[in-house]
């Protein structure tokens, strides 16, 4: 591995929510990139992967592309897999794991397809296998081209290091930060969600305005690469700017055990200091002091609970208060069915793309509600 080499460098990301990425990877001065299905593409080097890991919020994994080649019989993937130089990204004494998929190919069998691969490494360098290495390498055969990639993030990247307390059917911090993004949040205006589980946006919204670096704290399958710099890698991070003291960043949950979480959540997060929850039902929620900002809240749906009638009231409770207090705020749901958001009176634009969160196909609703 050396630092200048320019490979393609692939960020996975939930189908619908790719131009959301591209946008946050423009922001942050990354190479210019492509969106395809699944994920953005942009060509870089090692240094951009490290970056990546550290400073993408959106993305939930970044896959270092090292190899890409034709293949139609198991012999010419033997062939190509042991052609390639496995010493200049893996290390002798780091185990690594394999995994393949196919489709639309001559070759479909993973098995076969992963067990060649995994001799090529194993013959031809002589690395160690474990099925429970952190370290990946993927073999992924579509129309009969192989691309052979290395995950190079290890955990999924929602997995910031700070949750440990979680309420039920918690949103991932990758799609929480995908979904402020797409309403224009910036970090510079409040954040408040009435329903707040444990914490996510709430402390999302904080982590963006005072600067954070999301993968601050947590470890990368990529420091267990070859000629990984550790120096360097210490360099790149850095601390964060000042946040503006007039922000504030709320949330409130009819649950006890919710606003506990959220607040214990936002210590170990470091943003304690800029985040507070209260115990409320959405019938008594009042805004923050301070002007009007951001409501964001991902309630329950129909098919999460599994009675969908008896949510109606939650909505109508939720929008009659957002109605009739929170003059001049924007509002912003995730929900599964059109039928809940509607219940909520507010004046919803055409709502987002479908997007997977945990097998339910969700939207994200946006609104303003007028002044008074």
């Amino acid at each position: 591995m050396t630092m200048d080499e320019r490979f393609e460098i692939f960020l996975t990301v939930p189908p619908g929510l790719e131009p959301v990425l591209a946008d946050e990877l423009r922001e942050k001065g990354f190479p210019d990139s492509t969106i395809t299905m699944g994920g953005v593409t942009f060509e870089g080097g090692w240094p951009d992967v490290w970056r990546a890991n550290l400073e993408v919020r959106g993305a939930s994994r970044v896959l270092a592309r090292i190899a890409q080649f034709r293949v139609v019989h198991l012999a010419q993937l033997d062939k190509r897999a042991r052609a390639i130089d496995w010493g200049r990204f893996l290390r002798s004494d780091v185990s690594v794991r394999v995994e393949a998929s196919a489709r639309k190919s001559k070759l479909y069998h993973a098995g076969a397809i992963a067990q060649r691969v995994e001799t090529a490494i194993t013959e031809g360098f002589g690395a160690l296998l474990s099925k429970e290495s952190e370290l990946r390498i993927l073999a992924r055969i579509d129309d009969n081209v192989c691309t052979i990639s290395i995950d190079t993030s290890g955990d999924l990247l929602h997995r910031r290091g700070f949750k440990e307390a979680v309420a039920k059917a918690p949103i991932r911090e990758t799609l929480a930060a995908l979904f402020l993004r797409q309403c224009g949040y910036t970090g510079r205006e409040p954040v408040y969600d009435p329903m707040c589980g444990s914490g996510t946006f709430v402390i999302e919204a904080a982590e963006i305005a005072a600067g954070l670096q999301p993968g601050r704290e947590r470890a990368f399958a990529f420091e267990h690469l070859a000629g990984f710099d550790a120096a360097q890698w210490r360099e790149m991070k850095q601390g964060a700017r000042d946040l503006a003291s007039s922000i504030r960043f709320s949330g409130s949950d009819r649950d006890a055990g919710a606003i506990s979480a959220s607040a214990a959540n936002a210590a170990r997060a470091g943003v304690a200091g800029w985040t507070a929850f209260q115990q409320k039902s959405v019938a008594d929620i009042k805004p923050p002091e301070g002007p009007p900002g951001l409501v964001i809240v991902n309630p329950p749906y129909g098919a999460r609970i599994g009675n969908l009638k008896a949510l109606y009231s939650v909505y109508h409770d939720l929008g009659q208060s957002l109605r009739s207090r929170f003059s001049g705020w924007r509002v912003a749901l995730i929900t599964s069915e059109d039928k809940l958001a509607r219940a909520t009176r507010l004046p919803f634009a055409k709502p987002s793309r479908p997007v997977d969160h945990g097998g339910i196909k969700v939207r994200l609703y946006q609104a303003r509600i007028p002044e008074h």
